[in-house]
């Protein structure tokens, strides 16, 4: 487990604060958001985790003592519910456990979603004459 959790402002810095097996956990997770994801898609320190935003957060993870917390947001727990029942989750949560290989494939269906989720919604402000939030915000 990290030292000192304080100290980290990018993913880069956040992945080194742990051990080299946690770190290829959330490297290998970072590498499938990232191949999911448009390119104009922000990587961002939020809620003191890695985050992923376009047009609105998208989806965040991170390390704990036993398990990598993945966190879609709620409709991206719900939709999955019936994927992710054999993991621990929450209304906007899901818990992958360290001494168990990652769904990969199921992490990059999730990403995909939220990505067509957000669009959709940013789309659907436009049409409305909104102004949707920027990739970033």
């Amino acid at each position: 487990m990290a030292e000192n959790k304080d100290d980290f402002k990018t993913v880069d810095e956040y992945i080194n604060l742990y051990s080299l097996e946690i770190q290829e956990k959330l490297q290998a997770i970072r590498k499938v958001i990232k191949e999911n994801v448009p390119e104009n898609t922000e990587e961002k320190i939020s809620w003191r985790m890695p985050t992923y935003a376009l047009y609105g957060n998208l989806v965040h993870f991170a390390a704990f003592q036993k398990h990598i917390g993945f966190y879609p947001a709620p409709d991206g727990i719900e939709v999955y519910q019936e994927q992710l029942a054999k993991y621990k989750t929450s209304k906007g949560a899901v818990q992958f456990p360290l001494d168990k290989p990652l769904p990969l494939d199921l992490i990059a269906e999730i990403v995909r979603y939220r990505v067509a989720q957000n669009t959709m919604l940013a789309e659907s402000k436009i049409k409305k004459g909104k102004t949707p939030k920027t990739e970033t915000e």
